[in-house]
């Protein structure tokens, strides 16, 4: 799709320079360096720059070009993409600064740098980016310092200073890219489209990105799912701590910021997301040079006890399993290792071990079928032969189908095996616990890439009368629908406690003996989120004495800490005893759609903060994920003898859910809570409900 971007046959630099320190003259001094093509440099004032003819327009150019660089003051840009687009340009990255990032006058600069773009059928890079490079291609339209290594790495950053850090950090460690993208603004091109590009590209094995944020979330989900079922994604997302830009009142909206919105997208998505850039850096040296683990059972080798126990630790907080070797990998070590060795894993081949024993150990370690990855540990005792250790590794490695990660833990005296592990392809990492983190996102992958997403079953439902309700609310003007809107559950086959309206005390005992004692009572107020807080809601009412004085009492209490609540009256609903409460919500997220909330229910949601999340849509095996996902979920399943609840109506409930907020995008919130879950195979109930409608238009 973007072969002209990163394979052009000829590239102008509009806005080239010979002052040094211009980046006008930085750009076109990196592409006369490396690039095969024609290069056409543009600036009416000049007639020669590292002497090829300079142009006064793109227009003058007599070749047809199919890259242009722009680098001219913001203001000029759209008059100059709009000379590019009548010489029939057909990528433009556009380095200069001043669009959006600098406030209403520059967005509007770039609204009609877009619009030009669009009329002629180009696409642009940027503004306000670093540039790209395609060191296969020898192509490096950028203003970096210098041209990437070659690799097999395609990375993309929205920040251009990451960018520059990033191939710093890159060439002090040998490691090399296919592609390199700074996004800049975003204008055009984004994520989505060089995720698609980079799926195709054979010279790209591993994908590495950081972003600030996303453009069309469920494109994202859409690309990057399809992407990593061939290559891994490894991205970096900042800003995780921003509030959500829309106040919110329920439960699920105070849980759910953007962040959760994130998690649950590149879950969804199959992408590995890296918490800080070192780990993206540590991981993407991984899946560049290692194999795929085939399960999660690791092998530890290592000179150092205590190394070896920190390493396991390391391994167990990652969600690795620490293989259990066979017992002939076990008598193949006992052969050459010293008395005084541990046998088992982790391995520890003692202090004095020379660089020989180290790489018989290796080998037969690799060669347990129990084993999927190795962890290599080593420290610099004064016998320790740190360089021959590093070369045997690598010549060990050589005809094996299985990770090896390494962690020489020193300084000086370990600085040139870390040399030779690198030139032979090894990554070797300063401290074992990013050495288990790397393996654990090798892990991870191997796991994801074989992920199938089904489609949700067909959910049987009324829409036209759900639909009706929510016109009604909304014809109305009503924004906050709670327990009077339990008929909306109804329509899709949620199942609902018995209830009853009232207005008056006398109504109240009526409702009461009709549905049967005990019974719960509950404020109707539009006003009122969460009555427990404002003695709305009375339990165990026995009798019709109970509810007389429970009605009055409610009434007096609400009264007093919401003065200006409207009051509706009461709902009285049958006293379900025996289960658990639950809850499950909704947040439309404004990028990624519908985010369904799952956690213990009742007052104690926000204290707990165990919830989990997901993208709708949900098919089953999503809601018995989220389910299971929660710190508490042994409580469900049933603990020191207590019966088990039913925890797949449960997951049915969390799949109509889901089906109900995506076919009306008017709701931007929705809440059970509780959800009353019984034992196994009776079912569960919706005690409550909240829902709040967008604006209308």
């Amino acid at each position: 799709m973007l072969s002209s971007l990163f394979n052009p046959d000829s590239v102008a630099v509009i806005g080239a320079s010979r002052k040094k320190g211009k980046v006008g003259n930085a750009v076109l001094s990196n592409l006369v360096k490396d690039f095969r093509g024609n290069i056409y440099p543009v600036n009416p004032g000049e007639e020669m720059i590292e002497g090829l003819t300079c142009y006064a327009s793109i227009l003058d150019v007599a070749d047809e070009v199919d890259l242009a660089v722009v680098v001219v003051p913001a203001k000029v840009v759209p008059p100059t993409l709009e000379e590019c687009g009548k010489a029939g340009v057909k990528y433009v990255v556009v380095i200069s600064a001043g669009f959006k990032e600098a406030g209403i006058e520059g967005a509007k600069l770039e609204r009609r740098s877009l619009e030009i773009c669009k009329e002629y059928g180009m696409h642009m890079v940027g503004p306000n980016c670093l540039g790209i490079m395609d060191p296969v291609a020898g192509l490096n339209a950028s203003f970096a310092a210098s041209m990437a290594y070659e690799g097999n790495i395609a990375m993309m950053s929205q920040s251009g200073a990451i960018c520059t850090s990033t191939l710093d950090w890159a060439e002090a460690n040998g490691m090399g890219f296919s592609k390199f993208v700074s996004l800049g603004n975003k204008a055009d091109l984004g994520e989505n489209e060089f995720l698609a590009e980079f799926r195709d590209d054979p010279s790209t094995s591993v994908i590495a990105a950081y972003l600030e944020g996303i453009k069309n979330g469920s494109q994202f989900i859409e690309i990057a799912r399809d992407v990593s079922r061939k290559k891994p994604v490894v991205l970096v997302k900042s800003g995780r701590t921003a509030a959500g830009s829309r106040a919110v009142s329920s439960h699920t909206g105070t849980l759910a910021g953007s962040d959760q919105a994130y998690n649950a997208a590149f879950d969804k998505a199959g992408v590995i997301r890296a918490d800080t850039l070192e780990d993206m850096l540590d991981y993407i040296r991984a899946f560049s040079t290692q194999p795929i683990p085939a399960g999660r059972r690791i092998a530890i080798l290592t000179n150092a006890g205590g190394l070896g126990i920190l390493t396991a630790d390391a391994c167990y907080y990652e969600g690795l399993e620490l293989a259990s070797l066979s017992g002939e990998t076990i008598e193949g070590l006992r052969e050459f290792l010293p008395d005084a060795a541990s046998f088992y894993n982790p391995v520890d081949v003692l202090g004095d071990a020379s660089a020989k024993l180290y790489g018989d150990a290796l080998e037969i370690v690799l060669k347990d079928p129990n084993v999927d990855g190795v962890i290599l540990l080593t420290s610099p005792q004064a016998m320790t032969d740190v360089t021959s250790i590093a070369r045997i590794v690598i010549q060990k490695m050589e005809n094996s189908d299985k990770p090896v990660l390494c962690s020489f833990v020193g300084g000086t005296r370990v600085m040139e095996g870390n040399s030779i592990l690198v030139a032979g392809g090894v990554p070797n990492y300063t401290f074992p616990e990013r050495a288990v983190a790397s393996m654990g996102a090798l892990c991870d992958y191997g796991e994801r890439r074989s992920l199938t997403y089904p489609l949700p079953k067909p959910v049987h439902s009324d829409r036209k009368m759900a639909s009706a309700l929510l016109d009604e609310a909304a014809a109305k003007d009503k924004k906050i629908l709670g327990l009077e809107s339990f008929d909306l559950l109804k329509a899709y086959g949620i199942p609902v406690v018995e209830t009853g309206k009232a207005s008056t005390v006398e109504e109240a005992v009526e409702e009461s003996e009709r549905i049967g004692y005990p019974v719960v009572m509950k404020v109707l107020s539009p006003d009122i989120s969460h009555k427990t807080d404002v003695g709305g809601i009375r339990l165990s009412l026995m009798n019709k004495d109970d509810v007389r004085r429970a009605y009055h009492t409610m009434m007096s209490d609400v009264g007093r800490y919401m003065p200006s609540a409207r009051i509706t009256g009461v709902q009285l609903q049958r006293m379900i005893e025996g289960g658990r409460e639950v809850i499950i919500g909704m947040n439309r997220d404004v990028q990624f759609g519908p985010l369904l909330m799952f956690g213990l229910g009742g007052t104690y949601v926000e204290v707990l903060k165990d919830v989990s999340f997901r993208l709708a849509p949900l098919n089953e095996k999503d809601a018995h994920s989220m389910i299971s996902s929660i710190r508490s979920y042994p409580l469900l399943t049933g603990v020191r003898g207590e019966k088990a609840y039913d925890v797949d109506a449960v997951a049915d409930v969390l799949v109509r859910v889901s089906r109900l907020v995506e076919d009306f995008p008017q709701v931007l919130e929705f809440e059970i809570n509780p959800l009353m879950v019984l034992p196994e195979d009776e079912g569960c109930f919706a005690m409550d409900m909240r829902l709040t409608l967008k604006e209308s238009n």
